[in-house]
This record gives structure tokens, sequence and C-alpha cells, in this order.
């Protein structure tokens, strides 16, 4: 079984970009750079035949490529807690075709349709002990945070292997835009 997701990798310079954010947040685990990434849709544990499938499906899409912009930071929150830090993307209408095409070709192959709305982001920390204010206030002293413009010419089909650490995502196929 292959743990997948469809998702962009992001270019050496946007990488170098979020890095910085990677300090005075005490108690902040950091996302390494080299798993920087923005998932278009979760897969999960995929039997190889499978998975076989979901590259063909995923090599017959098409779109034209596009521009994209990372900006913001806010986090996610469980039982009213943030539990991770998230760099965000302006609204971008080409990602979110994208996306929906990558959602339906995988629900016609018979894998369930993504239940959650598609919100776009990078995520650059897990906050498993960190101070509600103290993380209220990072984000509220980078929510002005926008890199410049970057140009999405591929996606990729990840695997994923969880750690004790960390996960550590392979880039198993990358797909060109036209």
């Amino acid at each position: 079984m292959l743990r997948l997701f469809a998702g962009l990798d992001l270019p050496a310079p946007q990488r170098a970009l979020l890095t910085a954010f990677a300090t005075n947040l005490p108690g902040a685990r950091w996302v390494p750079p080299e798993n920087y990434h923005l998932t278009l849709r979760f897969i999960g544990a995929t039997p190889r035949h499978v998975a076989e499938e979901i590259d063909h499906a995923l090599a017959a899409l098409r779109q034209r490529r596009f521009e994209l912009t990372l900006a913001g930071l806010g986090s996610f929150a469980r039982a009213g807690r943030a539990t991770q830090l998230w760099v965000g993307v302006e609204r971008c209408e080409p990602l979110e075709r994208l996306a929906g095409k990558i959602d339906t070709a995988l629900t016609r192959l018979g894998l369930p349709a993504e239940r959650r709305r598609f919100v776009p982001h990078v995520a650059i920390a897990r906050l498993d002990n960190v101070d509600e204010s103290t993380a209220a206030g990072f984000i509220a002293r980078h929510n002005l945070f926008a890199a410049p413009p970057m140009t999405v010419d591929h996606f990729v089909l990840f695997s994923s292997r969880l750690g004790k650490e960390r996960a550590v995502y392979t880039a198993e196929v990358a797909y060109d835009l036209a």
C-alpha cells in the first residue's frame, strides 16, 4: 500500500522564504523545507494497482500553467487549540480549478469525493505545546507576508511515509501543465 496525495512542490526561492519563519515560536515543530508542499487532494492508503489507475487519470488532465502567490499566515485548530501553522495562498481560480479536476478524476475512479472544502496552504509547523496567545501573536506579526508570484507548470503525485519524527514525502510522478 502506498499513502498518496496530489500536490504542488515549491520552488527553491519560496522554500527559502518560508524557512525564515522557523524561529521565535517556542514549542513549534518546524516542517523541514524539503517537505513544504501544497496539497491539492489527499488520497490516502492505496494498493499499487489502484495507484497505477490514479497515475493514468492524473496524466489525462489538461490545464494551462498559472501564477500563484503565497501570502498570509494562519493556523488550524482542534478543540479550540491551534495545532498547525500555515502560509496561505492568494485567491487563485486556476488553482481551485486544478484541485477540482483532480478530485473529479479520482471520484470517477471510485475513490470517495473530498468532503472538506479546499483550503490551499503550506504547512510550516506543528503546534503541540504552543501557548495560544504566543501563537496568535506570531501570526499577527507575520500575517502581511507575501512571496513573489511563482509559476505553477506541473503538479505531483506524492507518496508519504510516516516516521517517528516526521513524514518523508517522495515525488512519484510529475504532471506537466500546458
